[in-house]
């Protein structure tokens, strides 16, 4: 079998990855921020660095999404903000790691979880009608295939999980 280690495909699952995993990183940092200081904190501090933009002539699209999402985020309960970030970031994060390092034991979990990110995003984007969660369902839709196949062509496909 020839290496794969030079292929599109494989250069493709591994920014794929890379991307989960500094989501899930963003995602807990973002968590425990919001444990130390609280939803308003954050919010506050959202504001001041984005409020500049988008008083400037222009559209400012990200520093609007900010503004917006962090908006919400005030508005949910602390807890189940931070219940959410941390466990969805630390998922994702220890998933990641263990593909790039190529565990085997790894790819029935991640596909799983992958598959889970999938139909719930999916159903976020059909109830709500966002682009942007449709888009990130996708995202998902595409990193699961590309687990799929990485895990079809490594190397001791029968050997046991260690």
């Amino acid at each position: 079998m020839a290496s794969r280690t030079g292929s599109a495909t494989h250069l493709l699952y591994l920014c794929a990855i890379a991307l989960k995993g500094l989501d899930g990183l963003v995602e807990t940092v973002l968590g425990l921020l919001i444990a130390v200081t609280g939803p308003d904190k954050l919010y506050e501090f959202v504001l001041r660095f984005t409020t500049p933009e988008l008083l400037d002539e222009g559209s400012h699209r990200l520093a609007d999404a900010l503004q917006r999402g962090e908006a919400a985020l005030a508005h949910v309960s602390g807890a189940f903000a931070v219940f959410y970030l941390l466990a969805h970031g630390v998922l994702k994060f220890g998933i990641a790691i263990n593909l790039l390092r190529a565990k085997r034991w790894i790819y029935l979990p991640a596909c799983l979880v992958l598959a889970g990110f999938v139909l719930f995003l999916g159903y976020r984007a059909a109830s709500h009608r966002s682009w942007l969660t449709a888009g990130l369902a996708l995202f998902d839709l595409l990193t699961l295939a590309l687990v799929l196949n990485e895990w079809r062509h490594s190397p001791g496909k029968d050997a046991a999980a260690p």
